[in-house]
Protein backbone atom coordinates (compact mmCIF):
# COMPACT_ATOMS: atom_id res chain seq x y z
CA UNK A 1 0.00 0.00 0.00
CA UNK A 2 2.87 2.51 0.62
CA UNK A 3 4.38 2.22 -2.75
CA UNK A 4 0.74 2.53 -4.47
CA UNK A 5 0.57 5.63 -2.31
CA UNK A 6 3.95 6.99 -3.60
CA UNK A 7 2.33 6.15 -7.56
CA UNK A 8 -0.61 7.88 -6.74
CA UNK A 9 1.18 11.16 -5.07
CA UNK A 10 3.71 11.22 -8.44
CA UNK A 11 0.26 10.60 -10.98
CA UNK A 12 -1.60 13.57 -8.89
CA UNK A 13 1.78 16.38 -8.77
CA UNK A 14 2.07 15.22 -12.65
CA UNK A 15 -1.02 14.08 -13.81
CA UNK A 16 -3.84 17.22 -13.51
CA UNK A 17 -5.20 17.58 -17.00
CA UNK A 18 -7.22 20.52 -17.85
CA UNK A 19 -10.69 20.25 -19.45
CA UNK A 20 -10.66 22.79 -22.69
CA UNK A 21 -13.66 22.06 -23.90
CA UNK A 22 -17.16 21.02 -22.03
CA UNK A 23 -17.23 17.25 -20.98
CA UNK A 24 -20.99 17.18 -22.67
CA UNK A 25 -19.46 18.04 -26.09
CA UNK A 26 -15.81 16.50 -26.53
CA UNK A 27 -13.44 13.65 -25.35
CA UNK A 28 -11.48 15.27 -23.22
CA UNK A 29 -8.50 13.74 -21.10
CA UNK A 30 -9.01 13.73 -17.40
CA UNK A 31 -7.45 12.04 -14.36
CA UNK A 32 -9.82 10.67 -11.52
CA UNK A 33 -9.74 9.26 -8.06
CA UNK A 34 -11.96 6.32 -7.73
CA UNK A 35 -12.92 4.33 -4.48
CA UNK A 36 -15.05 1.42 -5.13
CA UNK A 37 -16.90 -1.71 -2.72
CA UNK A 38 -17.26 -5.21 -4.14
CA UNK A 39 -18.93 -8.05 -3.07
CA UNK A 40 -17.23 -11.23 -3.96
CA UNK A 41 -18.04 -15.17 -4.63
CA UNK A 42 -14.71 -17.37 -4.64
CA UNK A 43 -14.42 -19.79 -7.34
CA UNK A 44 -12.17 -22.83 -8.27
CA UNK A 45 -9.49 -23.22 -5.45
CA UNK A 46 -10.15 -20.24 -3.36
CA UNK A 47 -13.81 -21.40 -3.06
CA UNK A 48 -12.92 -24.64 -1.11
CA UNK A 49 -11.00 -22.12 1.34
CA UNK A 50 -13.35 -18.96 1.68
CA UNK A 51 -16.87 -18.31 1.60
CA UNK A 52 -18.10 -14.70 0.41
CA UNK A 53 -16.05 -11.77 1.08
CA UNK A 54 -15.63 -8.04 0.38
CA UNK A 55 -13.04 -6.21 -0.97
CA UNK A 56 -12.37 -1.80 -0.89
CA UNK A 57 -10.66 -0.20 -4.22
CA UNK A 58 -7.93 2.50 -4.49
CA UNK A 59 -7.71 3.91 -8.00
CA UNK A 60 -5.93 6.11 -10.11
CA UNK A 61 -7.13 6.66 -13.89
CA UNK A 62 -5.91 8.56 -16.82
CA UNK A 63 -8.38 8.56 -19.50
CA UNK A 64 -7.28 9.79 -23.28
CA UNK A 65 -8.78 11.90 -25.75
CA UNK A 66 -9.53 9.11 -27.06
CA UNK A 67 -11.16 7.45 -24.48
CA UNK A 68 -8.62 4.77 -23.61
CA UNK A 69 -8.04 4.61 -19.85
CA UNK A 70 -4.98 3.56 -18.25
CA UNK A 71 -4.84 3.06 -14.18
CA UNK A 72 -3.04 1.47 -11.06
CA UNK A 73 -5.41 0.08 -8.09
CA UNK A 74 -4.79 -1.30 -4.56
CA UNK A 75 -7.24 -3.52 -3.26
CA UNK A 76 -8.09 -4.83 0.15
CA UNK A 77 -9.93 -8.22 0.51
CA UNK A 78 -11.42 -9.26 3.39
CA UNK A 79 -14.35 -11.10 5.53
CA UNK A 80 -14.61 -14.21 3.74
CA UNK A 81 -15.91 -17.26 5.96
CA UNK A 82 -12.50 -19.62 6.21
CA UNK A 83 -14.60 -23.38 5.21
CA UNK A 84 -11.04 -25.74 6.74
CA UNK A 85 -11.53 -25.01 10.03
CA UNK A 86 -9.90 -28.06 11.32
CA UNK A 87 -6.42 -26.39 10.72
CA UNK A 88 -5.83 -25.37 14.49
CA UNK A 89 -7.50 -29.06 15.68
CA UNK A 90 -3.57 -29.82 17.43
CA UNK A 91 -3.46 -26.89 19.71
CA UNK A 92 -7.35 -26.32 20.31
CA UNK A 93 -9.87 -28.16 22.93
CA UNK A 94 -12.21 -30.51 21.09
CA UNK A 95 -14.88 -27.47 21.61
CA UNK A 96 -11.95 -25.26 19.64
CA UNK A 97 -11.04 -23.12 22.33
CA UNK A 98 -6.78 -22.79 23.25
CA UNK A 99 -5.87 -23.71 26.66
CA UNK A 100 -3.86 -20.26 27.99
CA UNK A 101 -1.04 -20.01 30.04
CA UNK A 102 -3.07 -19.44 33.48
CA UNK A 103 -4.90 -22.39 32.28
CA UNK A 104 -8.28 -20.37 31.43
CA UNK A 105 -9.96 -20.59 27.79
CA UNK A 106 -9.54 -18.59 24.93
CA UNK A 107 -11.67 -18.52 21.99
CA UNK A 108 -10.13 -17.39 18.23
CA UNK A 109 -11.41 -16.10 15.14
CA UNK A 110 -10.50 -16.69 11.38
CA UNK A 111 -11.59 -14.63 7.97
CA UNK A 112 -10.46 -13.83 5.00
CA UNK A 113 -7.80 -11.27 4.43
CA UNK A 114 -5.42 -10.12 1.61
CA UNK A 115 -4.79 -7.57 -0.79
CA UNK A 116 -4.64 -7.16 -4.83
CA UNK A 117 -2.17 -4.62 -7.17
CA UNK A 118 -2.70 -4.07 -10.98
CA UNK A 119 -2.13 -1.84 -13.63
CA UNK A 120 -4.90 -1.95 -15.96
CA UNK A 121 -5.76 -1.04 -19.61
CA UNK A 122 -9.00 -0.32 -20.85
CA UNK A 123 -11.60 1.64 -22.72
CA UNK A 124 -14.63 3.49 -22.57
CA UNK A 125 -16.94 2.53 -25.07
CA UNK A 126 -19.76 6.07 -25.36
CA UNK A 127 -23.25 4.30 -25.55
CA UNK A 128 -26.40 5.09 -23.97
CA UNK A 129 -24.64 8.06 -22.31
CA UNK A 130 -25.20 11.63 -21.74
CA UNK A 131 -21.56 12.71 -23.04
CA UNK A 132 -18.86 11.33 -25.34
CA UNK A 133 -16.78 10.64 -22.27
CA UNK A 134 -19.28 8.30 -20.45
CA UNK A 135 -20.52 5.18 -21.22
CA UNK A 136 -19.19 1.31 -21.32
CA UNK A 137 -15.85 0.60 -19.64
CA UNK A 138 -14.07 -2.39 -20.48
CA UNK A 139 -10.89 -2.82 -18.63
CA UNK A 140 -8.06 -5.49 -18.26
CA UNK A 141 -5.00 -5.81 -15.75
CA UNK A 142 -2.25 -7.84 -14.89
CA UNK A 143 -0.58 -7.52 -11.18
CA UNK A 144 0.19 -9.19 -7.81
CA UNK A 145 -2.72 -11.12 -5.54
CA UNK A 146 -2.40 -12.57 -2.06
CA UNK A 147 -4.22 -13.98 1.08
CA UNK A 148 -4.16 -15.27 3.64
CA UNK A 149 -6.27 -16.51 7.34
CA UNK A 150 -6.38 -14.17 9.59
CA UNK A 151 -6.23 -14.80 12.83
CA UNK A 152 -7.68 -12.98 16.11
CA UNK A 153 -7.91 -13.93 19.77
CA UNK A 154 -11.15 -13.13 20.93
CA UNK A 155 -10.44 -12.52 24.62
CA UNK A 156 -6.36 -12.73 24.75
CA UNK A 157 -2.99 -11.58 23.87
CA UNK A 158 0.30 -13.22 22.62
CA UNK A 159 1.26 -13.55 26.33
CA UNK A 160 -1.74 -15.66 27.57
CA UNK A 161 -1.82 -17.63 24.33
CA UNK A 162 2.12 -18.03 23.17
CA UNK A 163 1.32 -21.35 21.15
CA UNK A 164 -0.91 -18.87 18.75
CA UNK A 165 1.36 -15.65 19.27
CA UNK A 166 2.17 -13.33 16.12
CA UNK A 167 5.08 -15.82 14.94
CA UNK A 168 3.29 -18.97 15.51
CA UNK A 169 0.14 -17.63 13.19
CA UNK A 170 2.67 -17.58 10.32
CA UNK A 171 2.47 -21.83 10.49
CA UNK A 172 -1.14 -21.78 10.42
CA UNK A 173 -2.34 -18.41 8.38
CA UNK A 174 -2.07 -20.68 4.76
CA UNK A 175 -0.52 -17.17 3.15
CA UNK A 176 -0.56 -17.55 -0.76
CA UNK A 177 0.50 -14.97 -3.50
CA UNK A 178 1.13 -14.53 -7.19
CA UNK A 179 0.35 -13.48 -10.44
CA UNK A 180 -2.70 -12.32 -10.65
CA UNK A 181 -5.46 -11.27 -13.95
CA UNK A 182 -8.64 -9.06 -13.50
CA UNK A 183 -11.25 -8.50 -16.22
CA UNK A 184 -14.17 -5.72 -15.83
CA UNK A 185 -17.07 -5.12 -18.08
CA UNK A 186 -19.55 -2.22 -16.38
CA UNK A 187 -20.89 1.17 -17.00
CA UNK A 188 -18.95 4.55 -16.29
CA UNK A 189 -20.81 8.24 -16.17
CA UNK A 190 -19.38 11.22 -15.93
CA UNK A 191 -21.62 13.98 -14.76
CA UNK A 192 -22.00 17.50 -16.80
CA UNK A 193 -22.19 19.38 -14.30
CA UNK A 194 -19.25 17.13 -12.34
CA UNK A 195 -21.21 16.60 -8.88
CA UNK A 196 -22.04 13.15 -9.90
CA UNK A 197 -19.91 10.53 -10.96
CA UNK A 198 -19.48 6.91 -10.47
CA UNK A 199 -19.03 3.50 -11.89
CA UNK A 200 -20.01 -0.21 -11.64
CA UNK A 201 -20.15 -3.50 -13.00
CA UNK A 202 -18.80 -7.53 -13.35
CA UNK A 203 -15.18 -8.03 -12.16
CA UNK A 204 -13.27 -11.39 -12.48
CA UNK A 205 -10.15 -11.76 -10.68
CA UNK A 206 -8.22 -14.71 -11.44
CA UNK A 207 -4.86 -15.51 -9.25
CA UNK A 208 -1.85 -18.27 -9.89
CA UNK A 209 -0.74 -18.52 -6.35
CA UNK A 210 1.19 -20.83 -4.06
CA UNK A 211 1.50 -21.20 -0.36
CA UNK A 212 4.48 -19.54 0.78
CA UNK A 213 4.57 -20.80 4.58
CA UNK A 214 5.34 -24.01 6.30
CA UNK A 215 2.33 -25.44 7.73
CA UNK A 216 2.59 -26.79 11.17
CA UNK A 217 -0.94 -28.59 11.45
CA UNK A 218 0.65 -30.71 7.81
CA UNK A 219 4.25 -30.86 9.33
CA UNK A 220 4.65 -29.97 5.46
CA UNK A 221 5.44 -27.22 2.68
CA UNK A 222 2.66 -27.52 0.34
CA UNK A 223 3.85 -26.08 -2.98
CA UNK A 224 0.82 -27.27 -4.53
CA UNK A 225 -0.21 -24.78 -7.75
CA UNK A 226 -3.37 -22.75 -6.58
CA UNK A 227 -5.91 -21.04 -9.32
CA UNK A 228 -7.96 -18.76 -7.16
CA UNK A 229 -11.00 -16.95 -8.38
CA UNK A 230 -12.89 -14.26 -7.43
CA UNK A 231 -16.35 -12.97 -9.31
CA UNK A 232 -17.29 -10.15 -8.13
CA UNK A 233 -20.14 -7.24 -8.28
CA UNK A 234 -18.37 -3.86 -8.28
CA UNK A 235 -20.11 0.07 -7.36
CA UNK A 236 -17.39 3.03 -7.14
CA UNK A 237 -17.05 7.03 -6.63
CA UNK A 238 -15.01 9.15 -8.96
CA UNK A 239 -13.40 11.88 -8.35
CA UNK A 240 -12.10 13.82 -11.51
CA UNK A 241 -9.10 15.92 -11.37
CA UNK A 242 -9.20 19.14 -14.17
CA UNK A 243 -10.09 22.54 -14.17
CA UNK A 244 -13.67 23.93 -14.96
CA UNK A 245 -13.77 25.27 -18.62
CA UNK A 246 -14.93 28.80 -19.18
CA UNK A 247 -19.11 28.92 -19.49
CA UNK A 248 -18.57 31.97 -22.01
CA UNK A 249 -15.82 32.50 -24.15
CA UNK A 250 -15.17 36.23 -25.65
CA UNK A 251 -14.06 37.31 -28.95
CA UNK A 252 -12.71 40.57 -30.02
Amino acid sequence: MKKFSFVLLFCLCFGEFKAQFHIRDSVIPVSMITTSYALQIPGADMASSFGVGSTIELQYIYKSKKNWVFSVSADYLFGGKVKDTSILTSITTPDGFLIASNGKLVDHQMQEEGFTNFFKIGKVIPKWSPNPNSGILLNFGVGFMEEHIRITLVDGNDQIAPQLNAEMRKGYDRLANGIAFEQFLGYVFLSNNRFVNFFGGLDLTEGLTKDRRYDYDLNAYNNTQRYDILYGIRVGWILPIYKRAPKEYYTY
